[in-house]
């Protein structure tokens, strides 16, 4: 087994609701039995009945109701309420961030960084409730035109396996700052944290305003066309977008897409090499999510100056990096949260293997998956930029590396992809960095770092990497639509 501790997998699971919370209450879902697994030794944690279409119309109405009177309380009790919501699931900080290590699999350190962004993304659109403002249009004589933006009513969000409760806690926060009501379906792989999620801060809120729905591909479906939704967020694959776009054409659902990349991580030539190399490791996220992560520069493009030094390099901290049990706070790396995307991960090693590349580091499972979906950080050189490898998502610690000579070549490379999600450049040069952080086609770029989100700036991709920005302002307001009035005096 790849657990360093004797002990490993000998956490017991805190408390969680197995249950479907819909319409403020707790009801068995009417849909089909779900096993619940930990992907960090295979032993079985709950079991859940999925939600059905009768369940999800229940928690639309309810949630209706329930919006009004949200509304109508105001911005300053929205962010009340909403800042309360966030201290409480703080104040539960170890119990939440070892259901997500358990159940995704997810190194527990890394988990309470997660509770700790998710609150702290709550306590941001908590206070930016008052900032939710119209306008006044310049008219003539005895009239007033203004514009106020209104919630749009009932929203849902869609969040996946790689962040549970952060994305829980943190997507449902903007649209009910906005005045919203909120339909959450978390990934039906990991739904334990959202779950618990629920039952800790729901009676913050009026009864039905917050639902959280299990289920698979269907009960996404069903969200997506539902009339009685007006919008739709979602944080996941650019396939799993298409769909949601599709899904909701019927009724011009209005969407929100935070969705995959393949993102460059850029080494120029005039670089601080050791830093580059760090930031390298650093960008995979593996001490996060062990690389599945939508953000993570997954391929390296380093001038071919330095390429075998930045080879060497990253293989030795691959090498270093020790997997263990998820649920133990000396993990540095824990692994796969699906089955799925565990044969998705070896599957791309395998192909890159066969068709010639070069392993550099890892490259192979770490023990079977009765034992844990665990795979070592695999480092893939000598390929071309047209390989699979080098082109597709892989979604896992997998880091493709190739090098480049001409600029124009490079920048060729990285835009040649149908995504654009985040970007990192090396450079001592200002005119460099500013160049091509200009050119490079991202909806977010570091320039000498990788990873770090800030609060407030904006977050998302372009091309086919997403629809609108989250983590800032702008979220929120995405959660609104724009009400013209104009007002004649009587004469």
């Amino acid at each position: 087994m790849p657990k360093d501790d004797p002990k490993a997998g000998a956490a017991s699971l805190p408390h969680v609701p197995t249950e479907q919370f819909i319409a403020g209450e707790w009801r068995k879902g009417g849909g089909a039995e779900r096993a619940v697994t930990s992907p960090g030794d295979g032993r079985h944690l709950a079991t859940i009945h999925d939600a059905t279409e009768a369940d999800l119309d229940d928690a639309v109405a309810a949630a209706a109701r329930a919006q009004a009177e949200w509304a109508d309380a105001g911005p300053v009790a929205r962010g009340k309420a909403l800042k309360a919501a966030a201290q409480r699931l703080r104040d539960n900080i170890e119990d939440l961030a070892l259901i997500d290590a358990l159940d995704c699999g997810n190194p527990l350190q890394g988990m309470k960084f997660d509770v700790g962004l998710g609150t702290t993304l709550m306590e941001y659109f908590a206070g930016l409730t008052s900032e939710v403002k119209g306008e006044t249009i310049p008219q003539v004589a005895g009239k007033l035109t203004y514009v106020t933006p209104q919630p749009i009513g009932v929203v849902a969000r869609l969040v996946p396996f790689n962040h549970p409760f952060m994305f829980a806690c943190a997507k449902i926060a903007a649209p009910l700052a906005a005045g919203n009501a909120v339909i959450l379906k978390p990934s039906e792989e990991t739904p334990l944290a959202a779950l618990r999620m629920a039952e800790i801060i729901a009676d913050l809120f009026p009864k039905g305003l917050l639902s959280v729905v299990t289920g698979a591909a269907g009960l996404g479906a069903a969200i997506c066309g539902h009339k009685g939704i007006g919008a739709v967020g979602l944080i996941g694959s650019v396939t799993t977008g298409r769909a949601v776009v599709k899904g909701g054409a019927d009724t011009l659902k209005r969407t929100q897409l935070e969705l995959g990349g393949k993102n460059a991580l850029v080494i120029c030539e005039d670089a601080d090499v050791a830093r580059a190399v760090q930031g390298a490791v650093k960008g995979m996220n593996l001490g996060w999510t062990a690389g599945q992560s939508c953000g993570s520069t997954s391929r390296v493009l380093v001038h071919e100056s330095h390429y075998d030094r930045v080879v060497e390099e990253i293989a030795k901290a691959f090498d270093a990096v020790k997997l263990g049990d998820p649920a133990l706070e000396t993990t540095q790396m824990g692994c796969m949260s699906t089955s799925a995307q565990y044969d998705k991960v070896c599957g791309f090693i395998e192909r890159a293997k066969a068709s010639g590349a070069r392993i550099a580091a890892g490259g192979a499972p770490e023990g079977v998956p009765e034992e844990g979906l665990f795979v070592r950080p695999t480092l893939v050189c000598d390929v071309d930029a047209d390989a699979e490898v080098a082109r597709e998502e892989i979604f896992g610690p997998v880091l493709t590396i190739l090098k480049w000579r001409d600029e124009a070549e490079m920048l060729s490379i990285v835009n040649g992809l149908d995504v654009g999600l985040t970007a990192s450049i090396w450079t001592q040069d200002l005119n460099t960095a500013m160049r091509l952080s200009g050119r490079i086609e991202a909806g977010y770029v570091w320039i000498n770092d990788a990873s770090d989100h800030y609060l407030g700036a904006p977050f998302g991709g372009v091309k086919q990497s997403g629809i609108g920005r989250e983590e800032c302002l702008g979220e929120m307001l995405a959660y609104t639509e724009n009400k013209t009035v104009t007002v004649v005096v009587p004469q």
